[in-house]
């Protein structure tokens, strides 16, 4: 594309950067590769590839045109030098971490995150002898306590899953760095449109590109975005020998179709959000509502401060506790019974019962995930129709 005096705004650049239909053909939508293997003029053009003298593609596992137009997107969006794209959001932290971390090291992680990456915290990098401490971050000081000389990673979300208690990142990630740790945020809630972490001082960024990114429901990827030499060890080792979790070119141009639509996307989630939480922070079987643009959530002044807007996921307590959040999940009748988010259709779920239901309740208590709380992604329907389901459900509780 021809070069511009001015610099372009988002949407702009998620529709248009890293591609110049006049460079294929004039096909307007970027074409998808399905090769697998790519050859070489002669065997010394191979030896350069493998070797890195020379850039260009060898095997898909490790890089593939459509792919990389994908991840030279992704990091423009989020300020990065490079991108990695991956199967899933589980396969980016997976092959990041198992890059940086050696037996010995360490990781400190908030006490609230995903499930699945908790689990592979807690059960997968401990028995490579690898220390993980889980600690409340959303007090910066508490970082400095749980640091050790060994400490590699510091990982968290923000705002957390399912929660949607805040982490100041700027202040995290300044005192990480004064113990030498990198700051690894988990984008996936908030996207580059609402929140850049890197440009707050985190040093990596990953996402479950199957939420908002991809926007639609129909497929699973992931992304790390962060300093280039550190990207090129994550695809090297981490991908190409650790967990071979390569993203195929179709998921590729999937997100890529997503990306186009992410700012419009997002401006109504966020809106339709804060319609929802304002209905239910009045509702008598509502005890509380976290929702970063509520002027009542504790840390309005740090959303405000490092989140261009409020969100589109909702947590809220009900008073009745886990039976009441299972009665409140089977009335509905518009939002779907689902776990993941981030999608065009609107989704709740039950932690207690459902992704977190293998832990004991005094193990989610721990990580700030009580029985009645409720986590709804608000999607683009209609909302008054979402308002309607929202009061019938709760109608009784």
């Amino acid at each position: 594309m021809q070069e511009r005096d001015r610099p372009l705004g988002f949407a702009t650049r998620a529709i248009h950067h890293g591609y110049d239909p006049l460079e294929y053909h004039g096909a307007l939508i970027p074409p998808i590769f399905t090769s697998s293997t790519y050859a070489f003029a002669d065997t010394a053009q191979g030896q350069r590839r493998f070797t890195g003298e020379e850039p260009g593609f060898i095997y898909s596992r490790v890089g593939n045109p459509t792919v990389a137009l994908l991840e030279a997107r992704l990091a423009e969006l989020e300020g990065g030098e490079a991108a990695l794209a991956t199967a899933s959001g589980m396969g980016a932290i997976t092959s990041a971490l198992w890059s940086l971390l050696r037996a010995g090291d360490g990781v400190v992680a908030d006490q609230t995150l995903y499930g699945c990456t908790y689990g592979y915290l807690h059960h997968g990098l401990t028995r490579l002898g690898i220390e993980v401490r889980f600690a409340d971050l959303t007090d910066p000081a508490n970082l400095e306590e749980a640091l050790t000389a060994n400490t590699r990673v510091v990982l968290f979300e923000s705002p957390a899953n399912p929660n949607m208690h805040l982490i100041d990142i700027a202040a995290v990630s300044a005192i990480a760095k004064r113990h030498g740790a990198l700051v690894m945020v988990d984008n996936t809630y908030c996207t580059p449109y609402l929140q850049r972490p890197l440009a707050l001082g985190a040093d990596l960024v990953v996402h479950s590109a199957t939420k908002y990114l991809g926007g639609h429901g129909d497929l699973i990827a992931g992304a790390v975005v962060g300093p280039a030499e550190l990207i090129q060890e994550f695809r090297g080792f981490g991908v190409k020998e650790m967990t071979g979790a390569c993203l195929s070119s179709m998921d590729a141009a999937q997100v890529l179709r997503g990306l186009k639509t992410l700012e419009l996307r997002m401006e109504r989630h966020c809106q339709s959000a804060q319609t929802m939480a304002e209905l239910l922070v009045t509702h008598p079987a509502v005890a509380q509502v976290s929702y970063p643009g509520l002027p009542n959530f504790p840390q309005r002044e740090l959303a405000q401060r490092q989140m261009a807007l409020p969100g589109g996921m909702i947590a809220l307590e009900l008073r009745g506790g886990y039976e009441a959040g299972t009665r409140f999940l089977d009335r509905l009748q518009l939002f779907t019974r689902a776990v993941s988010l981030g999608d065009c259709e609107s989704l709740a779920q039950h932690p207690a019962s459902m992704t977190h239901a293998p832990y004991a309740p005094e193990v989610r208590a721990a990580h700030g995930i009580s029985e009645g709380l409720v986590r709804l992604s608000i999607g683009l329907e209609s909302p008054a129709d979402l308002q309607h389901d929202l009061l019938q459900a709760l109608e009784g509780l």
